[in-house]
């Protein structure tokens, strides 16, 4: 288990003496839950082919949120088809200037 530095200790003293309280609101909380249940619930299975560059930079980005890579797939699927997935305007501007879009690449040694 990995050791716990002072500021995470004093979160953690914190929370185990009732001192912290959620800045949620209602509403957000409701949310959350009616979301949870939503995604929780998985009836279906697919097989998709991916680069491997691709698979990579999803279970990079899974392990910087601390989540399995399939659950990243599926959260941005699941945001994709309900509308709730945008791009960044950042984003989109720096793609419509470039033809040719840049990505990581692997070296294989």
């Amino acid at each position: 288990m990995p050791r716990i530095d002072p500021e995470e200790f004093k979160i953690l003293d914190s929370y185990e003496k009732g001192q912290l309280k959620s800045v949620a609101t209602k509403a957000e909380l409701a949310k959350f839950k009616a979301v949870a249940r939503a995604t929780a619930i998985k009836d279906r299975r697919v097989n998709i082919r991916l680069s491997s560059g691709d698979l990579s930079d999803i279970q990079v980005k899974a392990l910087e949120e601390g989540i399995p890579y399939q659950t990243l797939i599926a959260s941005v699927l699941h945001k994709y088809v309900t509308g709730r997935l945008t791009e960044q305007p950042e984003r989109a501007a720096k793609q419509s200037r470039s033809s040719v879009p840049k990505r990581r690449t692997t070296s294989r040694d």
